[in-house]
């Protein structure tokens, strides 16, 4: 089984790779980009050493990473399973000998790995060429934010499964996949740091999933979160995953009975 969801994960890999023109254009989108946030934070910060504990050049490389981060942990499998839902076509997949949901992973984390390759790593030698960026000084530490992003991964990616699975019960739900991207975006420390908004939504995102995304493995790498506090955020991290296991477990159960019940 194992193997199977190997060659899943190459297979998409392969699949993306025939239109990895298409990602070109990316790379340099995704430097202006980087350069309009970094002189746009440069203003901000003016003649202050740091803002919400974060300095200039801590700033400008956790916005680089932050995108960087999000290439790989972005995917759009909650549409795939809305189209498969709204076709029909989860009705033959289910049928057939692997778990639907895993394979939906799988093709994701080959996603995932295209986009790292091809996407964010160049970009981040464009970007560094002309911002001052500031790197993990060591092993441990770019170990550290590697471990924080393969589970910012699969918490993003359980957060699009639970999404894609409610398509079994709404049949239509773009709104609300639109509105997830949304939130995911703003909450996760995508477009600000948490330690930037207010103390009361800091409290209250900190009982969320969403700065486990992006957020945790960002502050690793800029070295603003240190060793032992990594090593709290990424069980937490771990806790996330296994929390949004349930509820897509048990929707999953209701969403199979549902399918078989509507198919006769």
């Amino acid at each position: 089984m194992g193997k199977l969801y190997a060659e899943l994960i190459r297979m998409r890999f392969l699949t993306l790779l025939a239109y990895r023109v298409n990602y070109y254009s990316g790379i340099i989108i995704y430097g202006l980009n980087i350069g309009a946030y970094y002189f746009l934070w440069s203003a901000i910060y003016g003649d202050q050493p740091n803002l919400a504990g974060l300095s200039v050049a801590q700033m400008t490389s956790y916005v680089a990473i932050a995108w960087m981060s999000r290439a790989f942990y972005f995917n759009n499998i909650d549409q795939e399973i809305a189209q498969d839902v709204r076709d029909g076509k989860v009705a033959i997949e289910m049928i057939r000998p692997y778990n639907y949901l895993s394979v939906k992973t799988a093709q994701a984390l080959g996603e995932g790995i295209f986009r790292m390759i091809f996407f964010a790593l160049p970009g981040m030698v464009l970007v560094s060429i002309f911002l001052p960026l500031s790197f993990p000084p060591s092993l441990a530490a770019w170990g550290l934010y590697l471990v924080s992003l393969l589970l910012a991964f699969i918490i993003n990616t359980e957060i699009n499964l639970l999404t894609g699975v409610l398509t079994f019960f709404l049949f239509r739900n773009e709104g609300m996949m639109h509105a997830k991207r949304v939130v995911v975006d703003l909450l996760s420390g995508l477009i600000l740091p948490i330690s930037f908004f207010p103390l009361w939504a800091q409290t209250a995102m900190g009982w969320l999933p969403f700065q486990a995304i992006n957020y945790y493995p960002s502050m690793i790498f800029t070295g603003a979160i240190q060793a032992d506090r990594a090593l709290t955020v990424i069980g937490i991290q771990l806790i996330w995953v296994f929390v949004i296991l349930l509820p897509i477990w048990l929707l999953w159960t209701r969403a199979r009975r549902r399918l078989i019940v509507q198919g006769g």
